[in-house]
């Protein structure tokens, strides 16, 4: 059944471990009672005269209108099949799956109400690799992530769509060529399902994994920059970063110390210190990206928790035999996670697009030719390759406005106050990728950059890195179809293969994440 997990203690290595490898998932044994229990005093509430929102009563301003006990399993169905409204491309298998676990991690707290039937075919979806269609839009991220949710739970009981053996199927036929069934839904359980934040927080964990990538890639790439700017390390000190005392900017200022240890470049001007005031992209480079990673740091904290939560309503409390109503499924602190993450992706680009800006530029570049051509008019070289990472820059500061200051009234104004979390998250995908591409952009003229300094060398992590990126595109010699090379680079940054050539240690694992 793959890996086991444990409700409340999950971390992110495992969730992002289960989101790259795709490896099926279960609830540890030990969860099991409690959630029984808590299904038991469901059944308990339904079988009851006294009125249980979601149990057996109607839903949001409908919550007045009492439900028949024999209604209770067409009032669950119809209420997941109602909320099946989302438009928009399908999420992509691997957070799709990664919702999955985080909806079996909140049932499996015990105060969800959901039976063990379920549970299982959730495992066995899991397991089988059945993975629901989930179109992306149409949640606002209170009431939980209802239209995503709802797609998810639609494949449960044999409706909807599912992705099995690569192929878009209708869930039913998807269940029967796994040799599974679908359940009927008992009391409650269709609303604990399209309850809760976990399409929001798989979405935003997805985009937290790559965004950590993305960082200790930028971490490479500047220290190329640097040494192809001839830039003086001083500015790594540190004793600097220490008494500034942030840990983000102190773990950058080493990684970069020690990607340039034995840089023949560096060496070369150790002792003329009077260029010690470089441009602050340069001078400022653990401060701004340190804060970058610091914010990514704090955004995991808070997904971790929300990871491990249960964020349903109403809640099921076996201790003292109620089921409340609150408002665990407002995502707000997802959105504000997502907006953090998003932050931290606009400048860590910003920074990135002003070193290319300074290396393609002969006024400020240190004797590099203009736009690191080696015959500059006939040629032009990187320039528009600085143009493109401007224009990604600029897209990534539009997409990083805020998306929980945002909020609009829905469900006759019951629900008048949310958190646009879902959309908050998914911008992420797209910030991330204009980012792999701004960074992929950077190697390149970096790379280009410390060759034209020959025969000094870099540093021996350094010369990996580019010998690892000339092994799939050469040094520019003369202007070609550029736009294949930063496809390959950029896939190179998303791809891990940047930071294996380096041998880094993550960044996240510097940070105790």
């Amino acid at each position: 059944m793959g890996i086991v997990l444990t409700p409340g203690s999950t971390s992110l290595t495992q969730l992002e471990d289960l989101w790259r490898r795709g490896e099926a998932a279960s609830l540890d044994a030990s969860a099991r009672p409690a959630m029984q229990a808590a299904a038991d005093l469901v059944a308990s509430a339904a079988a009851g005269d006294k009125a249980v929102y979601g149990v057996n009563t109607g839903f949001g301003k409908l919550a007045s209108l009492k439900i028949a006990i024999e209604d209770t399993a067409t009032l669950q169905r119809n209420l997941v099949l109602s909320h099946c409204c989302g438009v928009g491309e399908a999420l992509d298998v691997p957070t799709t799956r990664l919702m999955m676990v985080l909806k079996l991690l909140s049932i499996g707290r015990g105060a969800s109400g959901i039976g063990l039937k379920t549970v299982d075919l959730i495992e066995a979806l899991l397991e089988k690799n059945v993975t629901p269609v989930v179109p992306v839009q149409g949640s606002v991220g209170a009431s939980g992530d209802l239209a995503p949710l709802a797609h998810f739970a639609a494949v449960l009981i044999g409706e909807g769509q599912a992705f099995y053996k690569g192929e878009k199927l209708p869930a039913a036929r998807a269940l029967e060529l796994a040799d599974l069934k679908p359940v009927t839904l008992g009391p409650k359980e269709g609303l604990g399902l399209i309850n809760g934040t976990q399409f929001s927080t798989a979405v935003c964990l997805a985009a937290l994994f790559v965004a950590w990538g993305n960082a200790s890639n930028s971490t490479i790439t500047a220290s190329l920059s640097t040494d192809a700017i001839m830039g003086s390390t001083a500015p790594l000190n540190d004793s600097i970063h220490t008494l500034r005392g942030h840990a983000g900017q102190i773990a950058v200022a080493r990684t970069m110390r020690d990607m340039l240890k034995g840089s023949q470049i560096r060496e070369s001007h150790r002792e003329d210190d009077s260029r010690v005031q470089d441009p602050y992209c340069i001078r400022c480079q653990p401060q701004v990206l340190g804060a970058a990673i610091d914010l990514l740091h704090s955004a995991g904290k808070t997904l971790q928790i929300e990871a491990n939560a249960v964020t349903d309503n109403p809640l099921v409390l076996v201790d003292t035999g109620e089921i409340v109503s609150g408002g665990n499924f407002h995502a707000e602190p997802v959105a504000f996670a997502a907006d953090q993450i998003a932050l931290a992706l606009a400048e860590i680009g910003a920074i990135a697009q002003r070193r290319i800006a300074l290396m393609v530029d002969p006024t400020l570049s240190f004797d590099l030719p203009p736009f690191l051509t080696p015959d500059p008019g006939l040629n032009s070289g990187f320039m528009i390759a600085e143009v493109t990472s401007a224009a990604l820059m600029s897209e990534n500061k539009h997409l990083a406005n805020p998306c929980s200051t945002d909020s609009t009234p829905t469900s006759a104004n019951q629900e008048d106050h949310v958190s646009m979390a879902a959309h908050a998250a998914y911008r992420l995908q797209r910030m991330n990728k204009n980012l792999s591409n701004i960074i992929g952009i950077e190697l390149l003229c970096a790379a280009q950059g410390v060759e034209f300094r020959t025969p000094l060398k870099t540093s021996k992590v350094l010369l990996a890195v580019i010998a690892r990126l000339r092994a799939f595109v050469p040094a520019l010699t003369i202007d070609r179809f550029l736009a294949s090379d930063i496809e390959t680079a950029a896939k190179m940054i998303s791809e891990g293969d940047i930071i294996d050539a380096a041998g880094i240690p993550a960044l996240a694992s510097q940070l105790d994440l």
